[in-house]
């Protein structure tokens, strides 16, 4: 039992389970009712995506300082109650079902899951 940390829309891991997305907007130009059988996601989460002032951040960035001020910035957002129990939830549904979480960025290094991944194992996920 673990969760992966995906790439959106990407082929599935075997055993991988549902697909949370962890991002602000959905998918463009795909129906709803393709998003699982294209390997979107089966659930759209995005309470755990950056706000869109902090996305933006992110998506600017081009020095480490721009985007060490952009990790600052999602660790806070992410330290408000609401968002600190959905991670703590999905930290302990770990312990017991496999799923993944994920964004659409290609270099997960420049890509909230990095720090979403952090965040998780902060809390005792089990991380694929």
């Amino acid at each position: 039992m673990a969760i992966r940390i995906v790439r959106l829309g990407t082929p599935r891991a075997k055993g991988e389970g549902l697909r949370i997305g962890t991002v602000r907007r959905p998918p463009r130009g795909v129906p709803k009712a393709a998003f699982a059988t294209q390997n979107w996601y089966d659930v759209w989460f995005p309470n755990l995506a950056p706000s869109l002032e902090t996305m933006k951040q992110a998506q600017a960035a081009e020095t480490p300082a721009q985007w060490n001020a952009f990790v600052r910035n999602y660790r806070a957002e992410m330290a408000a109650p609401e968002h600190a129990h959905a991670i703590a939830l999905l930290a302990a549904l770990s312990q017991h079902s496999d799923f993944s979480v994920g964004c659409y960025c290609e270099d997960e290094s420049h890509c909230h899951r990095s720090i979403l991944r952090e965040l998780l194992a902060a809390q005792g996920a089990r991380i694929v």
